[in-house]
């Protein structure tokens, strides 16, 4: 079978809730806060948290509770 003849299952996800941060580092410490990484589903790479349905304000309440202003894209 040629790599054209096979099919990669492809999943489009509409109005998700990601955090980016600038460095793997800074990732790591918004996991190790409890109250936070409750919110996060997922760890998508090193610098990318996938915030769990619905919890977007939740996690921008807690990301300014530890004294970060996150740039909100829409």
């Amino acid at each position: 079978m040629t790599r054209a003849n096979v099919r990669t299952p492809v999943k489009l996800h509409r109005n998700v809730t990601l955090i980016r941060t600038s460095e793997p580092i800074l990732a790591e410490e918004l996991l190790a806060r409890k109250t936070l990484a409750r919110l996060v589903l997922a760890r998508l790479s090193e610098t990318v948290l996938l915030v769990k349905p619905d919890e977007a304000d939740a996690a921008v309440d807690e990301l300014r509770k530890m004294g970060h202003t996150p740039r909100i894209a829409r």
